[in-house]
């Protein structure tokens, strides 16, 4: 049992039940938080200490679990998890809380999910953080089927692709369903056209690491959108971006602007 769990609500939208939390200052501006592939928001946001950073400023802290991990429902189907659904799940947990705009920060897949809500539902974003995916949201990140396969694999010890490996080892520490996860990487990767990037119009920070060899450019995603900026996450990669203190501090500035 984890200590440091907060306590996850529940709610449903589009026939499947979706965990969330919902803490820190109930009167604070709302972060929503949408986390990354085959991790969940006990992963990617309380264990890096994004929780108690954004917490201990103020903030009203969102995360849930996307469809296919943590403690939502984990549907086989690939065809339940094109970014544009998931994003559907984020905007039905705002009305579900009564909450008209957030900030919404995502994470590598959960950062192309906050793209597609920015495109569907633009008047509901205070500000956008895409971490973990620069030009790669446009562009793709590479040939992922590995990564479905590895998932799929009788054992770790028959995947030989490195980044299947990688997958496949972070999916066993998660105790993630394997099945639903290698559905929703079939389907989770619909790109971003970069004319339609263009449009979106909110103050945006783009974070990758220095040493991340699956995201692109921040850069050049920065670049295609009128009111971004890119930040270099120093030293790190993929993985290790996503808690780091260079981070944590450039969003809380970027917040502070508001």
């Amino acid at each position: 049992m984890d200590l440091n769990a907060p306590a996850f609500s529940r709610f449903r939208h589009d026939g499947l039940e979706i965990a969330y939390f919902d803490e820190g200052d109930p009167a604070g501006p709302p972060v929503l938080l949408i986390h990354g592939f085959a991790s969940s928001a006990l992963v990617n946001w309380v264990h890096p200490g994004w929780l108690k950073t954004l917490g201990d400023a103020g903030y009203r802290v969102i995360a849930l679990d996307n469809r296919g991990h943590g403690q939502s429902d984990k549907p086989h189907d690939p065809e339940l998890y094109h970014p544009h659904a998931m994003a559907a799940d984020a905007v039905a947990l705002l009305d579900h809380l009564g909450i008209p705009e957030a900030h919404v920060m995502g994470y590598s897949m959960g950062a192309r999910i906050s793209a597609f809500l920015a495109l569907s539902d633009p008047h509901r974003l205070r500000s956008l953080v895409f971490g973990g995916l620069g030009i790669g949201m446009c562009d793709g990140v590479g040939d992922w089927d590995p990564i479905a396969d590895a998932l799929l694999a009788p054992s770790l010890d028959d995947v030989t692709h490195e980044k299947g490996r990688m997958f496949r080892a972070f999916a066993e520490q998660t105790k993630s369903d394997r099945l639903a996860l290698a559905a929703c990487i079939r389907t989770s990767r619909d790109l971003v056209r970069r004319d339609e990037i263009a449009k979106v119009d909110v103050p945006t920070l783009i974070g990758v690491g220095t040493k991340d060899d699956i995201a692109g450019s921040a850069q050049e995603l920065a670049s295609l959108m009128p009111m971004a900026t890119a930040l270099d996450i120093p030293n790190r990669d993929h993985m290790l971006a996503v808690g780091d203190r260079v981070f944590k501090k450039a969003v809380l500035e970027f917040y502070h602007a508001f």
